[in-house]
């Protein structure tokens, strides 16, 4: 049985990158772009049975790591446009947790946010795609991270979106899924 750090941070826990290279910002908008047929793929097939089944102990379930993906995403996008039409605002923070135990988030079918991230992030990466190099210096400040530039946000949320997918391709190799 893996160790429970490793199921709960199956791709490693978020680390800055030190420098942001044209490459890395490239892999990064890669992942960004792949990640709504990576899911897709990650739950095809799954029974509600599984689709209700935690990744860990203590964790969620595969369902609620979906809807928590869509959640979070748009919860990103909207502060890429806050940072690119206002100067360093402070954005609101969610409490994701008890987002993930909203009756939405326990019971939709996963394809809802399967369908509004694929509507997201063809938006969102259009969107950066778009951004010249000192765009990317602009950013939001989090009432508890502090100030986070574009380029930070775009690295941790190219992390989050392996990070999850990690989750449930984790459970489904380690139960045979």
């Amino acid at each position: 049985m893996p160790e429970p750090d490793i199921l709960r941070f199956p791709v490693g826990r978020f680390t800055p990158p030190a420098s942001i290279s044209p490459t890395l910002r490239a892999e990064e908008m890669t992942t960004l772009r792949q990640l709504p047929a990576r899911l897709r793929q990650a739950v095809a097939g799954l029974s509600d049975a599984q689709l209700d089944t935690p990744y860990r102990e203590g964790g969620w379930t595969l369902r609620q790591v979906v809807h928590h993906v869509a959640d979070s995403h748009a919860n990103s996008f909207v502060r890429f446009k806050l940072a690119l039409t206002e100067d360093w605002p402070t954005i609101k923070a969610y409490d994701e947790a008890a987002w993930a135990e909203l009756t939405d988030s326990r019971t939709l079918p996963v394809e809802v946010s399967l369908q509004m991230l694929e509507a997201l992030h063809t938006r969102w990466v259009a969107l950066v795609e778009s951004m010249r190099e000192p765009d990317f210096e602009k950013g939001y400040v989090h009432p508890k991270m502090g100030r986070q530039s574009l380029s930070q946000a775009l690295a941790l949320y190219a992390w989050h979106s392996l990070h999850h997918t990690a989750h449930i391709t984790g459970l489904r190799a380690r139960m045979g899924w």
